[in-house]
């Protein structure tokens, strides 16, 4: 099997500066545009805004926190724009979760880590909301994800937001484009505003003193983000 090149820092120099370039040539859309005049076709698909990563817990992370804001604008104008399904896939893991052998133990389920945030609660259709729990960094799998899909055929148009960029929402943006693929479903558009995403920073020396993996949030955000529009998926700047 040949080996792979490993000297990244020179032979990758020309493809990050090519990630720089793309990323900040993300156009911006229209938010009326996508819903046009069939607001029942459209989805706003809202991964991991919860408590746990934002605000409480060994995995809050400041910029995790700070996409609500953009995120509770989304929600609002497109609720006033006829928008009426909004789907939130959350962490709720059970009390001893495999998935807490690679992560800290978070969002158990039943605690308030595992909550909404308040900003998304509080809005005034939250009771519109629908819930699916995961006990793992897939939407899809052992989730409620495909039986809502397939009691809502009209949904063609799914708006992606939430975190992380490289984990949740990438296996979120991925499972709507694959399934599509695989399926021949020729109209399904998956579309992700880059400023209501976002993913946590872990920095190299920070990573080495705790005994843990380095996570460049910009690096890991930027990377994957381009990936997701590798494989069909819309990324934009954000939606005007």
């Amino acid at each position: 099997m040949p080996t792979a090149n490993t000297n990244l820092a020179e032979t990758s120099t020309e493809f990050l500066r090519y990630l720089d370039d793309w990323y900040a040539g993300l156009p911006s859309l229209e938010l009326e545009g996508v819903i046009a005049s069939h607001p029942e076709r459209v989805a706003i698909f809202c991964v991991d805004m919860i408590n746990g990563f934002c605000c409480e817990g060994p995995l809050a992370s400041q910029r995790v926190a700070s996409i609500i804001e953009p995120i509770v604008t989304l929600f609002r104008r497109a609720y006033d724009l006829g928008v009426r399904n909004f789907v939130l896939p959350q962490d709720s893991h059970s009390h001893d979760a495999e998935e807490f052998k690679t992560f800290p133990p978070h969002a158990r389920e039943g605690t308030s880590e595992a909550e909404t945030v308040q900003e998304l609660k509080s809005l005034p259709f939250s009771d519109t909301f629908v819930i699916i729990k995961k006990n793992s960094t897939n939407p899809a799998i052992n989730t409620g994800l495909g039986e809502w899909m397939a009691a809502h055929p009209e949904v063609n148009t799914a708006i992606v937001v939430g975190d992380c960029s490289d984990l949740c929402t990438y296996q979120m943006t991925m499972h709507l484009r694959l399934y599509a693929n695989a399926h021949d479903l020729r109209n399904r558009r998956v579309l992700v505003p880059a400023n209501c995403v976002d993913t946590f920073e872990l920095g190299l020396h920070v990573a080495r003193d705790i005994g843990a993996r380095p996570h460049p949030g910009d690096f890991h955000h930027v990377l994957f983000l381009n990936h997701m529009a590798q494989n069909g998926i819309e990324v934009v700047k954000e939606l005007v």
